[in-house]
């Protein structure tokens, strides 16, 4: 009988391998470390007193440093027992408690389509290659030459790139005598009934293979050489062979480089989560080869799974910027339920402005190594999260900061890490309103992070005079409103914009890549989007409303759903609502992304003024900042126009007439 892959998989992972080997050896143990699933005996194939055979539980695998044996749960019961495999797999399920598969001649079908697919991938990303070497290839050459790759690294990662050309991949694997239908159902064209001809899906963009686990590439992503092009990187669609949630760019090299680095020492093994397929390419390059990427969206719930298959305390490394935090934080809300003892993440965060292209390209990987060490636990991050900017001066704001956080780790599964979280936060909270004395006068309390004391007597120094300057510009910018706080309610917009999706879930297949990247301020709508994408990346085709909202029902969020629709419905903005037809819901959600996109750039500009102005405050240079803070005054002045404007634009919040099931009506 064939096993499917997905099968053996499955009933490996339930079983670890030191259950298997353990009936059969006694772990020696002095050098066993049970908690690190980290085991050695002397080996069961050949006679030996002392112990060189080595099993890991993280890896699945075993090996004899003496006789040289290697193999996984099946191969240890065929080679030592002398079992065929269906018995070994009948033995490794019966450990797992799962039912054997019954024969299934269609599923056994699939598996042999699944087999042609890759196949088909195979021919796809050899084309892509030869392709990049020819003269339609020289400008991805140069960029890629420009972008630091050496040709080791780009044929290390099969990097390719596709022609400028409708049709250039569908006539060479026509002409490879590759069915259309299979060149379809790789996702390698764009087709559907009402495309009369199907075209290639990558045109003019550098090819980059996303490989399974087995290392076979079931998908690409590809980055747009023309400045015109609607997405600058562009993934592969949803196919039998790839489901994008569940996949990290780099995983099988990472997860290998990650166990190499570690054999013989004590610390556990470390993979490091950065946001792009470059970032991944050239830290490769730097020889840091334990780096792996989501494919464009926020981290997924399977994806942070896949890391903690690696390791016990990935890394998730963010850029320095707004979006970067945010993303920081979405991961964060996303882990934090399912930590456990041995089961955590840090976080690192990476110079303002800087990727971790920018740091190895020029410096090699010392100032990434930094940022390395730096990492901070999750805790830390959760403290700074909740507190950073912070006003806690009256009883009633610190009671909220306090209730605020027992709510968040009451979310926290595992009982022992909640109850630690719970410790650790209050011992936190006692340290930071703790009252202190300044200069013998009154007392203060922390705000922001900051102790302060209310003397002001004495003679300050040059550093107190910059500190003075500091504190007089943030003086300034309080009383004119532009200091930014956390935002409690969402606005309109992306109410709107969270709602649609949700309403009318089609609408991510127009421009998903686009849509998913989508940062909310609100907290609440960042924990909606995250479990949005994870329903979608889970759900594929078989998406549609109903599935979506029983789907956010299970994981809690029909107060929030239900929430969101009375505010938009309240406001008259009916193209959110599911009454609304596609077309409609479409072009308001497109005016709604387009102002969205446009006040973040304006509040980017404002965050990066608000930090020259702390830099003139610094240097007590007056005439600087008057000059900022009228250029602030501009940014701000605008932000407020759109969000006054943000429900006056053509065809938003206005019924068009068309109402589905009943146009024109």
């Amino acid at each position: 009988m064939r096993f499917s892959n997905a099968f053996l998989d499955e009933i490996r992972d339930r079983v670890p391998i030191s259950a298997v080997i353990g009936r059969r050896v006694t772990w020696d143990r002095k050098k066993t470390n049970v908690s690190r699933g980290d085991y050695w005996a002397c080996c069961p194939f050949h006679g030996e007193k002392s112990p060189s055979f080595h099993c890991e539980d993280r890896k699945g695998r075993y090996h004899c440093f003496g006789c040289g044996v290697s193999g996984d749960h099946f191969r240890f019961l065929t080679d030592l027992e002398g079992v065929n495999f269906p018995e070994a797999v009948q033995q490794i399920a019966d450990m797992a408690g799962i039912p054997m598969p019954q024969p299934d001649p269609q599923a056994e079908r699939r598996e042999k389509e699944r087999t042609t697919l890759l196949d088909v991938m195979e021919l796809a990303t050899a084309y892509f290659q030869d392709q990049l070497n020819t003269a339609a290839g020289a400008r991805a050459r140069a960029y890629l030459r420009d972008r630091g790759l050496t040709g080791r690294t780009i044929e290390t990662f099969r990097l390719g790139y596709a022609s400028d050309s409708r049709n250039a991949l569908k006539e060479y694997l026509a002409g490879k005598n590759i069915p259309k239908d299979q060149i379809e159902a790789c996702g390698l064209v764009v087709h559907g009934a009402e495309i009369p001809v199907s075209y290639d899906r990558f045109r003019d963009r550098i090819m980059f293979p996303i490989l399974s686990s087995r290392e076979r590439v079931i998908a690409f992503g590809g980055r747009a050489m023309s400045a015109d092009a609607p997405a600058k990187y562009l993934n592969s669609n949803e196919t039998e062979l790839f489901h994008k949630g569940n996949v990290l760019f780099n995983f099988t090299r990472a997860r290998r480089a990650a166990q190499e680095s570690v054999r013989g020492r004590e610390e556990g093994a470390t993979v490091i989560a950065v946001e792009g397929y470059m970032d991944v390419i050239a830290l490769h390059q730097a020889g840091i080869e334990n780096a792996v990427a989501p494919l464009g969206t926020a981290l997924t719930e399977s994806q942070l799974d896949l890391l903690w298959k690696m390791s016990p305390m990935p890394v998730l490394c963010f850029d320095g910027d707004g979006a970067g935090l945010r993303a920081a934080n979405r991961a964060l809300d996303l882990a934090l339920p399912q930590i456990k003892p041995g089961r955590s993440v840090r976080f690192a965060l990476l110079p303002e402005g800087k990727d971790p292209d920018d740091l190895v390209k020029h410096d090699g990987r010392a100032p990434f190594d930094q940022v390395m060490t730096e990492a901070r636990p999750l805790a830390d991050m959760l403290w700074a999260r909740e507190t950073s900017g912070g006003n806690f001066d009256t009883p009633e704001k610190r009671a909220e900061l306090e209730s605020r956080l027992r709510q968040i780790v009451a979310q926290i599964q595992d009982e022992d890490v909640r109850r630690h979280y719970g410790q650790d936060m209050r011992d936190r909270l006692n340290a930071f309103f703790r009252p202190v004395q300044a200069g013998g006068g009154r007392q203060g309390f922390a705000r922001g992070g900051r102790q302060q004391g209310g003397g002001r007597g004495g003679q300050q120094g040059a550093r107190g005079g910059q500190m003075a300057a500091s504190d007089a510009v943030s003086d300034r910018l309080m009383r004119s409103g532009m200091v930014k706080g956390h935002r409690d309610q969402p606005t309109l917009r992306e109410s709107v914009m969270a709602l649609s999706i949700v309403n009318h879930p089609e609408l991510l297949a127009r421009e998903y890549d686009e849509i998913a990247a989508i940062d909310y301020e609100n907290r609440d709508l960042q924990r909606l989007w995250a479990a949005v994408l994870g329903i979608t990346a889970a759900s594929g085709t078989r998406l549609t409303r109903a599935l979506m909202l029983e789907e956010l029902e299970t994981q809690g969020f029909a107060g929030l759903v239900t929430a969101l629709d009375l505010q938009v419905r309240g406001a008259g903005l009916w193209t959110a609502t599911p009454e609304a037809a596609y077309e409609d819901a479409a072009d308001a959600f497109l005016q709604a992304l387009s102002l969205h996109k446009r006040s973040k750039a304006l509040r980017w500009q404002k965050i990066e003024l608000e930090r020259e102005i702390a830099e003139a405050a610094e240097a007590e240079d007056a005439g600087r900042i008057d000059a900022l803070m009228r250029a602030l005054q501009e940014i701000q002045f605008e932000i407020l126009r759109m969000e006054n404007q943000e429900a006056i634009i053509d065809g938003f919040g206005v019924m068009s007439g068309r109402i589905k099931g009943a146009a024109g009506r």
